[in-house]
């Protein structure tokens, strides 16, 4: 675990998490209640960051059932909690940082989206200017130049400047 960031404070048997525990994860995500051969097994309490929480059930690591409630008070349950398993990274930043309640959807996995220049992409990594077809870190530094692929993925794809300022684009 100390390779990992995580810690675990609780009950141990044949050198295994077994027992009433709690689980810490790198992210600062709690998690406390019954495991059983070091999975979460039982029922325990997923203690988010952002003040949100999963009560469920867990089987051998994976969530079984469970009710979910965000920061907010709103609750959600739902019956054969099917995702958030181990192997399924489409969930991550929940995983991470909870659920956030309804309202306007995220356009990155950010909270808090970076300014794009003028005339340029935001492809994930940086930002990318597709007259000189550089992409630089967030804070301006060269990483690489685009070949033909990668232009055509980001300019197709990625957020624009032009998207986030009404009326503008980079042919006016």
């Amino acid at each position: 675990m100390e390779f990992t960031g995580s810690s675990y404070t609780g009950a141990f048997k044949n050198g295994r998490m077994e027992g009433e525990g709690e689980y810490k994860f790198p992210t600062e995500t709690r998690y406390v209640g019954e495991m059983k051969n070091g999975m979460f097994h039982g029922k325990g309490v997923l203690h988010f960051t952002n003040g949100s929480i999963y009560e469920g059930t867990w089987e051998k690591g994976i969530s079984k059932q469970g009710k979910y409630t965000f920061s907010d008070g709103l609750k959600y349950q739902e019956k054969d909690w099917e995702f958030c398993d181990g192997y399924d990274r489409q969930f991550y930043t929940e995983r991470c940082n909870g659920l956030k309640p309804a309202g306007e959807s995220q356009l990155t996995d950010l909270d808090s989206l970076h300014v794009i220049p003028d005339g340029c992409y935001d492809c994930g990594d940086g930002f990318y200017d597709p007259n000189a077809r550089v992409i630089t870190d967030y804070e301006h530094h060269f990483l690489r130049n685009a070949d033909d692929y990668e232009h055509e993925w980001i300019v197709s794809t990625c957020r624009k400047s032009w998207d986030e300022i009404v009326g503008h684009s980079p042919e006016n």
